[in-house]
């Protein structure tokens, strides 16, 4: 089971082999963490991006990191669930999200990730909830990474996020 820590900040910046993105299915990047995620690491993300697209919802793939700054060598895409209302296998994709964004990072020789709050933006998945998910699928996901580090934006983001790490 990986380290897990809690930070806040830029996840562009973070000194990780791998960051993971909240994509959309085009992988062709969009607004939040992943429009950043896109503008840090410049125009052959997209481009990179749309030969792999579309990617399903709970799925992930990896791209390299382009202009990101070493060590972070590789962009894990991960498409969240858009939430509606919870009835509709939501929680069971976000899972998928985050076990398979830690298998693609074992497929590329990455040892430590970076992971935003997949979903908790636009797809509107509540907060608290995708926190524990992460939290538990994280824990609970056979993988070779011996650091997690997730990477909140704001200050509520943070609190429920080391919360759910307790």
């Amino acid at each position: 089971m990986p380290a897990i820590e809690v930070v806040l900040g830029d996840i562009t910046s973070e000194d990780v082999d791998a960051i993971v993105t909240a994509a959309n299915e085009s992988l062709l990047g969009g607004g939040g963490v992943d429009g950043a995620i896109h503008r840090a690491a410049g125009p052959r993300l997209a481009q990179a991006g749309a030969g792999l697209a579309p990617c399903a919802a709970g799925d992930a793939v990896a791209t390299p990191a382009f202009d990101l700054n070493p060590p972070v060598r590789h962009v894990i895409h991960t498409v969240g669930p858009v939430w509606e209302g919870g009835g509709h296998g939501e929680a069971d994709i976000l899972a998928s999200c985050y076990r398979r964004s830690l298998g693609v990072a074992d497929e590329v020789g990455a040892r430590s990730v970076a992971f935003p709050a997949i979903a908790t933006g636009v797809y509107g998945f509540p907060p608290t909830e995708a926190a524990k998910i992460a939290i538990s699928t994280i824990r609970a996901t056979p993988t070779e990474v011996e650091h997690v580090r997730l990477v909140a934006f704001d200050d509520e983001t943070y609190e429920l996020l080391a919360a759910a790490v307790q």
